[in-house]
């Protein structure tokens, strides 16, 4: 009797256990991601949110940090052992965290479907000596933004084509009372600043390493610098760009202060469209400009992708998470804010409706991507040169004498 007793509460615990609506414990990741520049937090929450109604069973857990604090909480979590599933993480990484195991080699999870529609380009932002690890997700570089009302007005018919140009026509608006200071950068001793940097080495045709050593001291690397700390210098560049980061230059051009801004390609929908923008329906993109002789466009390749960490006890759910982030339907979703890694989704009307001007920016800026270098000593390098930068804007240095001193400090 107490036998036939003891399996029919056994059977009911099981039976009520199947039916349970929550009875086996769900999967949960935790991700990181930025909070600025490309797809809001809101975005990405939406995205997540479509990820969790399709797979119930995974709970993801998102973190947002700015930008400069990506790179050391990825770091950070897999020295403790513990921490994030997923990661946020730039071109500009993958060399570190291949030597360093922070990522998982994802080779062989890549279908052959990904490898044909992804935009070759893109691969770049991933792919480490011969292997991938992760997806690109961001596909970006910087633009130049421009004000086409206050153009208009000084009598501008057309953007500038080279640097030489965009200071010729900041000096006319100038000139013409129209703007005080028509030119923003991200010059704050961070990231950005070298993206602008790197900007314009594409442009001068510079190099910033040779053989494994630093080759930015001479030739485009220097005069790349020159060009900065003459712009800041003549009085056209916005003397608090050395304090900006691109959300700055976002709100500074979007008020209407700025007739040139260098920026992501984020800033386009939202200065041309927010509901908070005094130039809505006046914004103009186009390549960043080339040196006569040199260049036609330049660009630096701003890229981003999403990896699985080498500490993550969930990595086939993690890497489900990243397919369904990058996702062609998902990218074209949200190609406002950034432009899809597919190339199949440039022949989607609903993905290039209102941005056709941007996107035609964007078939010659993202041919002309210009990478940072690739090395695993790259924060090292970057440190250096944000310093150098700064030295040389504020006239602590001259633009040889910062650049050599980067050059020394490097780690290289």
């Amino acid at each position: 009797m107490l036998k036939s007793i003891k399996k029919s509460l056994l059977g009911a615990a099981l039976i009520a256990a199947v039916s349970a609506p929550h009875a086996f414990a769900e999967t949960t990741l935790n991700a990181l991601f930025m909070a600025q520049a490309a797809y809001s937090e809101a975005d990405v929450r939406a995205m997540t949110d479509a990820f969790s109604k399709a797979n119930p069973d995974v709970k993801v857990n998102l973190e947002f940090v700015p930008y400069e604090g990506l790179h050391d909480k990825a770091v950070l979590a897999q020295g403790s052992g513990s921490g994030y599933d997923v990661v946020l993480f730039d071109v500009i990484w993958p060399a570190e965290y291949a030597t360093n195991n922070v990522l998982v080699d994802v080779s062989s999870r890549i279908t052959d479907d990904m490898k044909k529609g992804v935009l070759p380009g893109a691969w770049t932002t991933v792919n480490y000596d011969g292997k991938s690890y992760g997806m690109p997700w961001i596909l970006d570089t910087k633009y130049l933004f421009y004000n086409k009302e206050i153009l208009e007005k000084a009598g501008i018919k057309a953007p500038p084509k080279t640097w030489a140009e965009l200071n010729d026509q900041a000096k006319i608006i100038k000139d013409k009372g129209l703007l005080a200071t028509p030119i923003a950068w991200s010059w704050s001793q961070a990231e950005a600043a070298i993206c602008d940097y790197t900007t314009l080495v594409s442009a001068y045709g510079g190099e910033f390493l040779k053989d494994g050593k630093p080759a930015f001291t001479e030739g485009g690397g220097l005069d790349a610098l020159k060009y900065m700390v003459d712009s800041y210098k003549s009085g056209l560049t916005n003397p608090n760009s050395k304090e900006f980061l691109e959300e700055d230059v976002r709100n500074v051009f979007q008020n209407g202060e700025a007739a040139f801004a260098l920026n992501w390609t984020y800033m386009y929908n939202m200065a041309n469209g927010g509901k908070d923008s005094k130039v809505a329906g006046k914004v103009g993109v186009v390549p960043a400009p080339g040196v006569e002789g040199k260049s036609t466009v330049s660009a630096v390749n701003g890229s981003m992708g999403l990896g699985v960490t080498t500490t993550s006890k969930h990595p086939d759910e993690a890497w489900k998470y990243i397919v369904h982030m990058t996702s062609q339907e998902t990218q074209n979703a949200y190609a406002k804010l950034s432009l899809p890694i597919w190339a199949s989704s440039y022949e989607d009307a609903a993905v290039t409706a209102g941005q056709e001007e941007l996107i035609a920016a964007a078939k010659l800026g993202l041919a002309a991507m210009y990478p940072r270098p690739t090395t695993a000593k790259y924060q090292e390098l970057s440190t250096a040169l944000q310093q150098a930068i700064q030295e040389a804007l504020l006239d602590q240095a001259s633009p040889e004498d910062a650049l050599k001193s980067a050059a020394e400090n490097s780690g290289l």
